[in-house]
Protein backbone atom coordinates (compact mmCIF):
# COMPACT_ATOMS: atom_id res chain seq x y z
CA UNK A 1 0.00 0.00 0.00
CA UNK A 2 2.99 2.29 0.41
CA UNK A 3 4.06 1.84 -3.23
CA UNK A 4 3.64 4.79 -5.56
CA UNK A 5 4.38 4.77 -9.28
CA UNK A 6 6.37 7.53 -10.99
CA UNK A 7 7.91 8.08 -14.41
CA UNK A 8 10.49 10.51 -12.99
CA UNK A 9 13.82 8.70 -12.38
CA UNK A 10 15.07 11.41 -10.04
CA UNK A 11 11.97 11.09 -7.85
CA UNK A 12 12.21 7.28 -7.85
CA UNK A 13 15.91 7.15 -6.92
CA UNK A 14 16.04 9.99 -4.37
CA UNK A 15 16.68 8.61 -0.89
CA UNK A 16 16.41 4.96 -1.93
CA UNK A 17 18.07 2.23 0.14
CA UNK A 18 18.46 0.02 -2.93
CA UNK A 19 17.71 0.30 -6.64
CA UNK A 20 15.77 -2.68 -8.01
CA UNK A 21 16.61 -3.11 -11.69
CA UNK A 22 13.91 -5.10 -13.51
CA UNK A 23 14.36 -3.79 -17.06
CA UNK A 24 14.89 -6.52 -19.71
CA UNK A 25 18.56 -7.37 -20.18
CA UNK A 26 18.76 -6.21 -23.78
CA UNK A 27 17.60 -2.70 -22.76
CA UNK A 28 19.55 -2.49 -19.51
CA UNK A 29 22.73 -0.73 -20.65
CA UNK A 30 20.87 2.19 -22.20
CA UNK A 31 18.50 2.51 -19.24
CA UNK A 32 21.30 2.49 -16.65
CA UNK A 33 23.43 4.96 -18.56
CA UNK A 34 20.48 7.36 -18.58
CA UNK A 35 20.21 7.43 -14.77
CA UNK A 36 23.82 6.90 -13.63
CA UNK A 37 24.22 10.58 -12.68
CA UNK A 38 21.25 10.26 -10.30
CA UNK A 39 22.42 7.18 -8.43
CA UNK A 40 24.16 7.85 -5.08
CA UNK A 41 27.41 6.01 -4.45
CA UNK A 42 27.02 3.16 -2.02
CA UNK A 43 23.47 2.27 -3.09
CA UNK A 44 23.24 -1.44 -3.96
CA UNK A 45 21.75 -2.43 -7.32
CA UNK A 46 19.34 -5.35 -7.09
CA UNK A 47 19.26 -7.17 -10.43
CA UNK A 48 16.15 -9.26 -11.07
CA UNK A 49 16.46 -9.37 -14.88
CA UNK A 50 17.62 -12.74 -16.18
CA UNK A 51 19.62 -13.18 -19.37
CA UNK A 52 22.82 -12.43 -21.23
CA UNK A 53 23.41 -9.27 -23.26
CA UNK A 54 23.68 -9.86 -27.00
CA UNK A 55 26.88 -8.66 -28.59
CA UNK A 56 28.89 -8.36 -25.38
CA UNK A 57 27.87 -11.64 -23.75
CA UNK A 58 27.77 -9.84 -20.39
CA UNK A 59 25.84 -11.07 -17.37
CA UNK A 60 24.07 -8.47 -15.22
CA UNK A 61 26.85 -8.59 -12.60
CA UNK A 62 29.24 -7.23 -15.25
CA UNK A 63 26.81 -5.16 -17.31
CA UNK A 64 25.60 -3.00 -14.41
CA UNK A 65 28.99 -1.68 -13.16
CA UNK A 66 30.16 -1.05 -16.71
CA UNK A 67 26.97 0.79 -17.68
CA UNK A 68 27.22 2.94 -14.54
CA UNK A 69 30.97 3.42 -15.08
CA UNK A 70 31.56 2.46 -11.45
CA UNK A 71 33.18 -0.57 -9.88
CA UNK A 72 31.23 -3.12 -7.91
CA UNK A 73 32.50 -1.78 -4.58
CA UNK A 74 30.96 1.65 -5.26
CA UNK A 75 27.48 0.34 -6.10
CA UNK A 76 27.49 -3.39 -5.27
CA UNK A 77 25.35 -5.65 -7.43
CA UNK A 78 23.03 -8.14 -5.74
CA UNK A 79 21.37 -10.67 -8.04
CA UNK A 80 17.98 -11.88 -6.77
CA UNK A 81 16.74 -15.06 -8.40
CA UNK A 82 14.68 -18.17 -7.76
CA UNK A 83 11.24 -19.63 -8.46
CA UNK A 84 9.19 -16.45 -8.33
CA UNK A 85 6.34 -15.63 -10.68
CA UNK A 86 5.62 -11.92 -10.23
CA UNK A 87 1.86 -12.45 -10.08
CA UNK A 88 2.15 -14.85 -7.17
CA UNK A 89 4.43 -12.44 -5.30
CA UNK A 90 1.90 -9.67 -5.80
CA UNK A 91 -0.80 -12.03 -4.49
CA UNK A 92 1.39 -12.57 -1.39
CA UNK A 93 1.81 -16.27 -1.96
CA UNK A 94 4.78 -17.91 -0.18
CA UNK A 95 7.98 -17.48 -2.21
CA UNK A 96 11.65 -18.31 -1.60
CA UNK A 97 14.57 -16.80 -3.55
CA UNK A 98 18.29 -16.17 -3.15
CA UNK A 99 20.32 -12.96 -3.09
CA UNK A 100 23.74 -13.50 -4.67
CA UNK A 101 26.59 -11.04 -4.36
CA UNK A 102 30.34 -10.82 -3.93
CA UNK A 103 29.57 -8.24 -1.25
CA UNK A 104 28.08 -10.01 1.78
CA UNK A 105 26.97 -6.81 3.52
CA UNK A 106 25.12 -5.62 0.41
CA UNK A 107 23.40 -9.00 0.11
CA UNK A 108 22.49 -8.89 3.80
CA UNK A 109 20.98 -5.41 3.45
CA UNK A 110 18.92 -6.51 0.44
CA UNK A 111 17.80 -9.58 2.39
CA UNK A 112 16.52 -7.32 5.19
CA UNK A 113 14.72 -5.02 2.77
CA UNK A 114 12.94 -7.78 0.83
CA UNK A 115 12.20 -10.42 3.47
CA UNK A 116 8.63 -10.62 4.73
CA UNK A 117 6.37 -13.28 6.20
CA UNK A 118 5.58 -14.54 2.69
CA UNK A 119 8.88 -13.72 0.92
CA UNK A 120 12.01 -15.56 2.08
CA UNK A 121 15.49 -14.50 0.93
CA UNK A 122 18.62 -16.62 1.41
CA UNK A 123 22.17 -15.36 0.78
CA UNK A 124 24.69 -17.05 -1.52
CA UNK A 125 27.98 -15.89 -3.01
CA UNK A 126 27.91 -17.83 -6.31
CA UNK A 127 26.86 -14.97 -8.59
CA UNK A 128 27.95 -16.78 -11.78
CA UNK A 129 25.94 -19.91 -10.95
CA UNK A 130 22.82 -17.93 -10.09
CA UNK A 131 23.02 -15.80 -13.23
CA UNK A 132 23.79 -18.62 -15.67
CA UNK A 133 20.98 -20.76 -14.26
CA UNK A 134 18.58 -17.81 -14.42
CA UNK A 135 19.48 -17.08 -18.03
CA UNK A 136 19.58 -20.60 -19.46
CA UNK A 137 16.47 -21.92 -17.70
CA UNK A 138 14.53 -19.58 -20.00
CA UNK A 139 15.98 -21.36 -23.04
CA UNK A 140 15.16 -24.73 -21.50
CA UNK A 141 11.60 -23.56 -20.80
CA UNK A 142 11.15 -22.91 -24.52
CA UNK A 143 12.18 -26.53 -25.16
CA UNK A 144 9.70 -27.76 -22.54
CA UNK A 145 6.95 -25.70 -24.11
CA UNK A 146 7.75 -27.09 -27.55
CA UNK A 147 7.24 -30.59 -26.12
CA UNK A 148 3.81 -29.60 -24.88
CA UNK A 149 2.90 -27.83 -28.09
CA UNK A 150 3.78 -30.97 -30.05
CA UNK A 151 1.64 -33.07 -27.70
CA UNK A 152 4.52 -35.40 -26.82
CA UNK A 153 3.44 -35.91 -23.21
CA UNK A 154 4.98 -35.51 -19.77
CA UNK A 155 7.43 -38.42 -20.20
CA UNK A 156 9.21 -36.70 -23.08
CA UNK A 157 9.03 -33.27 -21.45
CA UNK A 158 10.48 -34.54 -18.16
CA UNK A 159 13.32 -36.32 -19.96
CA UNK A 160 14.11 -33.21 -21.99
CA UNK A 161 14.08 -30.95 -18.94
CA UNK A 162 16.28 -33.37 -16.99
CA UNK A 163 18.87 -33.48 -19.76
CA UNK A 164 18.69 -29.71 -20.24
CA UNK A 165 19.23 -29.18 -16.51
CA UNK A 166 22.40 -31.27 -16.72
CA UNK A 167 23.57 -29.11 -19.64
CA UNK A 168 23.06 -25.94 -17.61
CA UNK A 169 25.10 -27.48 -14.78
CA UNK A 170 27.88 -28.52 -17.17
CA UNK A 171 28.17 -25.04 -18.65
CA UNK A 172 27.82 -23.19 -15.35
CA UNK A 173 30.56 -25.23 -13.67
CA UNK A 174 32.81 -24.78 -16.72
CA UNK A 175 32.35 -21.04 -16.21
CA UNK A 176 33.31 -21.27 -12.53
CA UNK A 177 29.98 -21.86 -10.79
CA UNK A 178 29.46 -24.16 -7.82
CA UNK A 179 27.56 -27.38 -8.68
CA UNK A 180 25.44 -27.09 -5.52
CA UNK A 181 24.02 -23.76 -6.76
CA UNK A 182 22.36 -25.60 -9.63
CA UNK A 183 20.60 -27.88 -7.15
CA UNK A 184 19.17 -24.96 -5.18
CA UNK A 185 16.42 -22.38 -5.54
CA UNK A 186 18.11 -20.37 -8.29
CA UNK A 187 18.92 -23.56 -10.21
CA UNK A 188 16.54 -26.48 -9.99
CA UNK A 189 13.86 -24.42 -8.26
CA UNK A 190 13.68 -21.82 -11.01
CA UNK A 191 14.04 -24.44 -13.76
CA UNK A 192 11.05 -26.40 -12.47
CA UNK A 193 8.90 -23.30 -12.18
CA UNK A 194 9.77 -21.93 -15.61
CA UNK A 195 9.57 -25.23 -17.47
CA UNK A 196 6.33 -26.52 -15.95
CA UNK A 197 4.53 -23.40 -14.68
CA UNK A 198 1.64 -22.07 -16.76
CA UNK A 199 2.61 -18.43 -16.09
CA UNK A 200 6.01 -18.82 -17.78
CA UNK A 201 6.36 -16.56 -20.83
CA UNK A 202 9.25 -18.58 -22.22
CA UNK A 203 7.35 -21.83 -21.88
CA UNK A 204 4.38 -20.21 -23.64
CA UNK A 205 6.63 -19.24 -26.56
CA UNK A 206 7.68 -22.88 -26.85
CA UNK A 207 4.09 -24.13 -26.72
CA UNK A 208 3.13 -21.84 -29.57
CA UNK A 209 6.20 -22.82 -31.60
CA UNK A 210 5.33 -26.48 -31.10
CA UNK A 211 1.83 -25.81 -32.38
CA UNK A 212 3.25 -24.32 -35.56
CA UNK A 213 2.96 -20.57 -34.99
CA UNK A 214 5.66 -18.45 -36.68
CA UNK A 215 8.17 -16.92 -34.25
CA UNK A 216 7.60 -13.38 -35.54
CA UNK A 217 3.87 -13.64 -34.84
CA UNK A 218 4.57 -14.89 -31.31
CA UNK A 219 7.02 -12.08 -30.55
CA UNK A 220 4.68 -9.44 -31.96
CA UNK A 221 1.67 -10.63 -29.96
CA UNK A 222 2.52 -8.36 -27.01
CA UNK A 223 2.54 -11.08 -24.34
CA UNK A 224 5.66 -9.78 -22.56
CA UNK A 225 9.40 -10.18 -23.02
CA UNK A 226 10.65 -13.77 -23.30
CA UNK A 227 14.37 -13.39 -22.54
CA UNK A 228 15.02 -16.99 -23.57
CA UNK A 229 14.58 -16.08 -27.24
CA UNK A 230 17.55 -13.69 -27.02
CA UNK A 231 19.66 -15.88 -24.72
CA UNK A 232 19.25 -18.82 -27.11
CA UNK A 233 21.15 -16.83 -29.74
CA UNK A 234 24.25 -17.02 -27.52
CA UNK A 235 24.03 -20.69 -26.56
CA UNK A 236 26.00 -22.03 -29.53
CA UNK A 237 28.74 -19.44 -28.88
CA UNK A 238 28.93 -20.42 -25.19
CA UNK A 239 29.01 -24.11 -26.10
CA UNK A 240 31.97 -23.53 -28.40
CA UNK A 241 33.77 -21.14 -26.05
CA UNK A 242 33.67 -23.48 -23.05
CA UNK A 243 33.77 -26.72 -25.06
CA UNK A 244 30.61 -28.10 -23.49
CA UNK A 245 28.07 -30.12 -25.47
CA UNK A 246 24.58 -28.61 -25.09
CA UNK A 247 22.31 -30.55 -27.47
CA UNK A 248 18.98 -29.55 -25.87
CA UNK A 249 19.81 -25.85 -25.53
CA UNK A 250 21.45 -25.53 -28.95
CA UNK A 251 18.44 -27.25 -30.52
CA UNK A 252 16.30 -24.35 -29.29
CA UNK A 253 18.70 -21.95 -31.02
CA UNK A 254 18.45 -23.97 -34.26
CA UNK A 255 14.64 -23.90 -34.11
CA UNK A 256 14.57 -20.13 -33.52
CA UNK A 257 17.03 -19.67 -36.41
CA UNK A 258 14.72 -21.78 -38.61
CA UNK A 259 17.47 -24.35 -39.20
CA UNK A 260 15.23 -27.24 -38.14
CA UNK A 261 11.63 -27.93 -37.17
CA UNK A 262 10.51 -28.30 -33.55
CA UNK A 263 9.45 -31.93 -34.03
CA UNK A 264 12.67 -32.94 -35.77
CA UNK A 265 14.82 -31.21 -33.13
CA UNK A 266 13.04 -32.91 -30.21
CA UNK A 267 13.35 -36.38 -31.71
CA UNK A 268 17.01 -35.80 -32.57
CA UNK A 269 17.72 -34.99 -28.91
CA UNK A 270 15.73 -37.98 -27.65
CA UNK A 271 17.66 -40.23 -30.06
CA UNK A 272 21.06 -39.27 -28.61
CA UNK A 273 23.10 -42.10 -27.06
CA UNK A 274 22.27 -42.49 -23.34
CA UNK A 275 24.81 -41.10 -20.87
CA UNK A 276 25.59 -42.37 -17.40
CA UNK A 277 23.35 -40.73 -14.79
CA UNK A 278 26.38 -39.18 -13.09
CA UNK A 279 27.52 -37.44 -16.30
Amino acid sequence: RSLRATTDPAEAIAGCDALIHAIPVQSSTKALQAVKHLLPRGTPIVAVSKGIELGSGRLMCDLIPEALERDDSTNPVVVVSGPSFAKEIMDRRPTSVVAASKNFEAARNVQKILTSKYFRVSIVDDVIGVEIAGALKNVLAIAAGICEGLGLGMNAMSALVTHGTAEIRWLATAMGAKPETLAGLSGMGDILLTCFGSLSRNRSVGVRLGRGEPLDDILNSGSGVAEGVYTAMLVVELSDQYRVLLPVLTSVARILNRETSPRKAVFEVLALPPLAESA
